[in-house]
């Protein structure tokens, strides 16, 4: 698990650089005042046990994760040798799983660090900021206490950049953090994060139907194929459900159920080879990476199982283009239906 730490004064951008910074990459943000807020705002003060503490449970949670990593801001006194004591145990710990620890400094004039601080996004993060004046005075008070910046060579990390974001947009710092240390662009790793499958019980198979038409639907009026699944029955669908060795399962993403997927095998002899057939996502989902990620989780469901089948229409060079992403070939015969539409069969065999 990797780790980026952002390091500043108050105000400089940390927060705001990690925003743009987890757009563009696999890593998701742990900014200082997630932990803060919520220690003033229960406790009605500031106990720094508590947010070490908290900070601590949220890295051992977010270590089990599947995300490249995280970014951590944190406003280090360069003068204090608690505070380097802190960034070796946080970085020993992210080292330790085999991750790359890197290190970005932002400076910027104070100037420029005080309209910041009074921004809507930073006041919106961060409630304690939200009295400028007194706000303003601490962030003088702060660095007219700490050094709050590095002298030259004195950072001794190898993954180490310091950038002057006085003048620079926060997206572009973020891509020049990005390229800098060439960390990889997004995965599926969120949506992975964000997505379960939810076996779908007797008494929702009508919903189930639901989703089905309206998602089949479109392709139906394009192809007026007899077999498209945007007519299919309720008793077919039952009968389907009946299956022992088969499984529909809703496809949920932050909670909302946005799509199908059904897995299985007609003969429960064959716990090696299992169809998907079908799967389907809610129109207004679609494009969104679900489907992928969906046939991932499949795979993830079913170690045991070597080779995955499912067919599809030949014409949507979306839907093939999604399966040949997943690893599926093309195998077997064309299965013209009419004029317009022509079925193909997909295989996938696990190495």
């Amino acid at each position: 698990m990797d780790l980026i730490i952002l390091i500043g004064a108050g105000a400089v951008g940390k927060m705001t650089v990690g925003q743009e910074l987890m757009k563009i990459t696999d890593f998701r943000l742990f900014h200082n005042h997630m932990m803060i807020e919520p220690v003033l705002e229960i406790f009605g003060k500031f106990d720094g046990s508590v947010v070490s503490k908290l900070r601590e449970d949220i890295f051992d949670a977010f270590m089990r994760t599947e995300y490249q990593g995280l970014i951590f801001t944190f406003m280090w006194g360069f003068d204090l040798q608690s505070d380097w004591d802190y960034i070796k145990g946080v970085s020993e710990k992210f080292e330790a799983t085999g991750g790359t620890v890197y290190y970005v400094e932002l400076v910027a004039d104070q100037v420029v660090r005080l309209e910041r601080n009074k921004t809507e996004n930073r006041l919106l993060n961060k409630p304690s900021k939200r009295d400028i004046a007194v706000s303003d005075e601490r962030l003088i008070r702060e660095e007219t206490k700490y050094r709050l910046v590095s002298r030259e060579g004195e950072i001794p990390f190898k993954n180490y950049i310091k950038i002057d974001n006085t003048n620079l947009a926060p997206d572009v710092v973020a891509r020049m953090i990005k390229e800098h240390f060439k960390l990889p662009g997004k995965s599926n790793a969120e949506m992975m994060n964000r997505m379960f499958l939810e076996e779908v019980r007797e008494e929702e198979l009508e919903q189930l139907l639901e989703m089905q038409v309206e998602s089949f639907m479109p392709l139906y009026e394009k192809y007026h194929d007899e077999c498209s699944p945007a007519i299919e029955s309720i008793d077919k669908i039952k009968a389907r459900a009946a299956v022992p060795s088969r499984t529909y399962y809703f496809i949920v993403v932050d909670g909302a159920r946005v799509g199908v997927i059904n897995i299985g095998n007609n003969n429960p002899n064959e716990k090696d080879v299992s169809f998907i057939s079908p799967i389907f996502i809610l129109p207004k989902y679609q494009n969104m990476g679900i489907g992928y990620t969906a046939i991932q989780k499949a795979f993830e469901m079913h170690p045991e199982v070597k080779t995955w089948k499912l067919d599809t229409i030949l014409q949507e060079k979306g839907n093939c283009h999604l399966y040949e992403k997943c690893g599926f070939v093309r195998v077997g015969e064309e299965k013209v239906i009419n004029d317009k539409m022509t079925l193909i069969d997909y295989e996938y065999k696990v190495k």
